[in-house]
Protein backbone atom coordinates (compact mmCIF):
# COMPACT_ATOMS: atom_id res chain seq x y z
CA UNK A 1 0.00 0.00 0.00
CA UNK A 2 1.38 3.32 -0.43
CA UNK A 3 1.55 5.58 1.65
CA UNK A 4 0.08 8.85 1.85
CA UNK A 5 2.36 12.17 1.35
CA UNK A 6 2.86 14.05 4.68
CA UNK A 7 1.51 17.40 5.14
CA UNK A 8 4.82 19.34 3.87
CA UNK A 9 5.02 16.95 1.11
CA UNK A 10 1.43 17.78 0.05
CA UNK A 11 2.25 21.72 0.66
CA UNK A 12 5.46 21.41 -1.54
CA UNK A 13 3.41 19.97 -4.25
CA UNK A 14 0.71 22.02 -4.35
CA UNK A 15 3.13 25.29 -4.05
CA UNK A 16 5.13 24.13 -7.51
CA UNK A 17 1.62 23.13 -9.32
CA UNK A 18 1.37 26.95 -8.63
CA UNK A 19 4.36 27.80 -9.96
CA UNK A 20 5.03 26.85 -13.55
CA UNK A 21 8.45 25.84 -14.05
CA UNK A 22 8.55 27.05 -17.90
CA UNK A 23 7.87 30.26 -16.80
CA UNK A 24 11.45 30.53 -15.52
CA UNK A 25 12.81 28.45 -18.58
CA UNK A 26 14.51 29.75 -21.80
CA UNK A 27 12.69 29.90 -24.47
CA UNK A 28 14.43 26.60 -26.31
CA UNK A 29 14.14 24.89 -22.89
CA UNK A 30 10.25 25.10 -22.09
CA UNK A 31 9.28 22.13 -24.24
CA UNK A 32 11.08 20.34 -21.89
CA UNK A 33 9.68 21.63 -18.34
CA UNK A 34 7.77 18.58 -17.82
CA UNK A 35 10.72 16.38 -17.75
CA UNK A 36 12.12 15.44 -14.45
CA UNK A 37 15.71 16.39 -14.41
CA UNK A 38 18.04 19.60 -14.79
CA UNK A 39 17.91 21.63 -17.46
CA UNK A 40 20.35 24.54 -18.92
CA UNK A 41 19.96 27.80 -18.31
CA UNK A 42 23.23 29.84 -19.15
CA UNK A 43 26.58 30.81 -18.21
CA UNK A 44 26.58 27.84 -16.63
CA UNK A 45 23.64 27.38 -14.47
CA UNK A 46 20.54 25.14 -14.54
CA UNK A 47 17.18 24.96 -13.41
CA UNK A 48 16.90 22.12 -11.11
CA UNK A 49 15.36 18.60 -11.32
CA UNK A 50 11.27 19.12 -9.95
CA UNK A 51 12.31 16.17 -7.79
CA UNK A 52 15.01 17.37 -6.56
CA UNK A 53 13.51 20.70 -5.86
CA UNK A 54 10.39 18.75 -4.14
CA UNK A 55 12.58 16.23 -2.06
CA UNK A 56 14.21 19.88 -0.84
CA UNK A 57 11.64 21.60 -0.09
CA UNK A 58 10.35 19.17 2.47
CA UNK A 59 13.36 19.03 4.30
CA UNK A 60 13.12 22.21 4.56
CA UNK A 61 9.38 22.07 6.15
CA UNK A 62 8.47 25.89 5.21
CA UNK A 63 6.24 27.47 7.48
CA UNK A 64 3.76 30.24 6.37
CA UNK A 65 5.11 33.70 7.66
CA UNK A 66 8.58 32.62 7.71
CA UNK A 67 11.49 34.39 6.88
CA UNK A 68 13.63 32.41 4.04
CA UNK A 69 16.72 32.61 2.11
CA UNK A 70 17.60 31.07 -1.33
CA UNK A 71 21.02 30.82 -1.84
CA UNK A 72 21.62 30.45 -5.97
CA UNK A 73 18.30 31.17 -6.79
CA UNK A 74 19.00 31.24 -10.93
CA UNK A 75 16.37 31.35 -12.77
CA UNK A 76 13.57 32.75 -9.68
CA UNK A 77 11.73 29.14 -9.98
CA UNK A 78 12.94 28.08 -6.08
CA UNK A 79 12.31 31.18 -4.79
CA UNK A 80 8.84 32.05 -6.28
CA UNK A 81 7.93 28.39 -4.95
CA UNK A 82 9.21 29.58 -1.73
CA UNK A 83 6.89 32.63 -1.54
CA UNK A 84 4.11 30.41 -1.78
CA UNK A 85 4.71 28.53 0.93
CA UNK A 86 5.60 30.94 3.12
CA UNK A 87 2.60 33.40 1.79
CA UNK A 88 2.31 37.18 2.14
CA UNK A 89 3.01 37.32 5.84
CA UNK A 90 6.39 35.88 4.82
CA UNK A 91 9.53 37.30 3.38
CA UNK A 92 12.05 35.37 0.69
CA UNK A 93 15.26 36.73 0.07
CA UNK A 94 16.72 35.16 -3.44
CA UNK A 95 20.46 35.42 -4.33
CA UNK A 96 22.20 34.46 -7.17
CA UNK A 97 25.68 35.03 -7.56
CA UNK A 98 25.46 35.45 -11.87
CA UNK A 99 24.38 38.70 -12.08
CA UNK A 100 22.60 38.48 -15.98
CA UNK A 101 21.05 35.78 -14.29
CA UNK A 102 20.04 37.48 -11.21
CA UNK A 103 17.93 40.10 -13.42
CA UNK A 104 16.22 37.50 -15.47
CA UNK A 105 15.17 35.40 -12.22
CA UNK A 106 14.20 38.60 -10.85
CA UNK A 107 11.89 39.32 -13.83
CA UNK A 108 10.57 35.90 -14.02
CA UNK A 109 9.57 36.16 -10.30
CA UNK A 110 8.01 39.90 -10.27
CA UNK A 111 6.00 38.31 -12.62
CA UNK A 112 4.36 35.65 -10.29
CA UNK A 113 2.66 39.08 -8.36
CA UNK A 114 4.43 37.62 -5.14
CA UNK A 115 5.42 40.99 -3.61
CA UNK A 116 7.22 39.67 -0.47
CA UNK A 117 9.79 37.74 -2.14
CA UNK A 118 12.57 39.58 -4.22
CA UNK A 119 15.62 38.64 -5.86
CA UNK A 120 19.11 40.36 -5.96
CA UNK A 121 22.80 39.97 -6.88
CA UNK A 122 24.76 37.99 -4.44
CA UNK A 123 27.71 39.90 -3.48
CA UNK A 124 30.70 38.00 -4.27
CA UNK A 125 32.43 38.73 -0.90
CA UNK A 126 29.58 37.12 1.62
CA UNK A 127 27.60 34.24 1.36
CA UNK A 128 23.99 34.17 2.46
CA UNK A 129 22.71 37.36 3.84
CA UNK A 130 23.73 37.78 7.30
CA UNK A 131 22.93 41.50 7.71
CA UNK A 132 19.16 40.35 7.30
CA UNK A 133 19.22 37.54 8.91
CA UNK A 134 18.45 35.55 11.43
CA UNK A 135 16.35 33.63 8.83
CA UNK A 136 14.18 30.68 9.47
CA UNK A 137 14.90 28.81 6.60
CA UNK A 138 18.17 28.71 4.29
CA UNK A 139 18.04 26.77 1.27
CA UNK A 140 20.64 26.24 -1.44
CA UNK A 141 20.51 25.10 -4.45
CA UNK A 142 24.73 24.37 -5.67
CA UNK A 143 27.34 21.85 -3.95
CA UNK A 144 29.35 23.34 -1.05
CA UNK A 145 32.72 21.13 -0.17
CA UNK A 146 32.02 21.17 3.47
CA UNK A 147 29.17 22.35 5.36
CA UNK A 148 29.59 26.03 5.12
CA UNK A 149 29.80 27.44 9.18
CA UNK A 150 28.07 31.20 8.11
CA UNK A 151 25.50 29.57 6.66
CA UNK A 152 24.75 27.68 10.02
CA UNK A 153 25.25 30.91 12.10
CA UNK A 154 22.60 33.05 9.89
CA UNK A 155 19.62 30.19 10.98
CA UNK A 156 17.48 31.57 13.64
CA UNK A 157 16.77 29.52 16.81
CA UNK A 158 14.53 26.36 15.31
CA UNK A 159 15.95 27.52 11.58
CA UNK A 160 16.34 24.89 9.43
CA UNK A 161 18.92 25.09 6.69
CA UNK A 162 19.19 22.29 3.33
CA UNK A 163 22.37 22.41 1.35
CA UNK A 164 23.89 19.76 -0.90
CA UNK A 165 27.54 18.73 0.56
CA UNK A 166 30.09 16.43 -1.38
CA UNK A 167 27.30 14.85 -2.92
CA UNK A 168 24.83 14.64 0.09
CA UNK A 169 21.73 16.57 0.78
CA UNK A 170 22.46 17.70 4.50
CA UNK A 171 19.98 19.11 6.84
CA UNK A 172 20.68 21.19 9.49
CA UNK A 173 18.50 22.25 12.52
CA UNK A 174 19.16 25.08 14.66
CA UNK A 175 17.82 23.87 18.62
CA UNK A 176 15.62 26.52 20.05
CA UNK A 177 17.65 25.45 23.20
CA UNK A 178 20.92 27.13 21.94
CA UNK A 179 22.56 23.57 21.94
CA UNK A 180 24.15 22.65 18.98
CA UNK A 181 23.06 22.06 15.59
CA UNK A 182 21.51 18.88 14.28
CA UNK A 183 22.87 17.47 11.56
CA UNK A 184 21.60 14.82 9.11
CA UNK A 185 22.58 13.88 5.87
CA UNK A 186 19.74 12.47 3.26
CA UNK A 187 20.18 10.63 -0.53
CA UNK A 188 22.66 11.73 -3.16
CA UNK A 189 22.54 14.39 -5.40
CA UNK A 190 24.79 16.30 -7.92
CA UNK A 191 24.49 20.30 -8.51
CA UNK A 192 26.49 23.22 -9.77
CA UNK A 193 29.49 24.20 -7.30
CA UNK A 194 28.96 26.99 -5.06
CA UNK A 195 30.83 29.55 -5.24
CA UNK A 196 31.98 30.58 -1.28
CA UNK A 197 34.20 33.44 -0.21
CA UNK A 198 37.57 32.96 0.79
CA UNK A 199 37.49 32.26 4.81
CA UNK A 200 33.73 31.77 4.57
Amino acid sequence: MTPEPSDHRQRVLAAMAATPRERHLTEAQRPYAGHDRALPLFDGQTNSQPSTVANMLELLEVPEGARVLDVGAGSGWSTAILAELVGPQGVVLGLELVPALAAWGAENLAATGRTWARLEVARPDVLGAPDEGPHDRILVSAMAERLPDTLVDQLAPGGILVIPVAGRMCRVTRPTDGGPPQVEYRGHYAFVPLIEPSGA
